[in-house]
């Protein structure tokens, strides 16, 4: 072994000489990730978002006001279409949106047949 492997080799295991670890193949250049990350983003977002924002409101104001202001976060619900703007975050926007609007429907069809069974079979 020369001293040039020798040096490499002591290098490599010191970690404070590392100026910035770069993402993993995965979180470069697969191609599922950034359909997954997104898709699973827009879910969390249309579940979290409104309900933290509600959340903040009702803390800060009374509820009378804040009735008035929920509105407002639906300025929220247009992240992903700025994502789609921008090229470079167009995939994930786009898949983003896609969990969204599958999160939408999902809450809305499950509280239709929970109403149809509910008028149905209860009164």
């Amino acid at each position: 072994m020369s001293t040039d492997e020798q040096q490499v080799d002591e290098s490599a295991g010191a970690p404070a000489d590392e100026p910035s670890r770069q993402p993993d193949w995965w979180h470069r250049d697969h191609p599922t990730f950034a359909a997954l990350t997104g898709f699973f983003t827009g879910l969390a977002f249309v579940i979290l978002v409104p309900g933290i924002f509600a959340g903040i409101l009702s803390a800060v104001f009374d509820d009378h006001t804040a009735e008035d202001l929920f509105p407002f976060v639906l300025i929220f619900l247009a992240v992903p279409f700025g994502l789609v703007v921008v090229p470079r975050t167009r995939r994930f926007g786009r898949y983003m949106a896609l969990g969204m609007a599958t999160t939408l429907v999902v809450v809305v069809g499950v509280s239709a047949v929970v109403l149809w069974y509910m008028v149905t079979y209860q009164s």
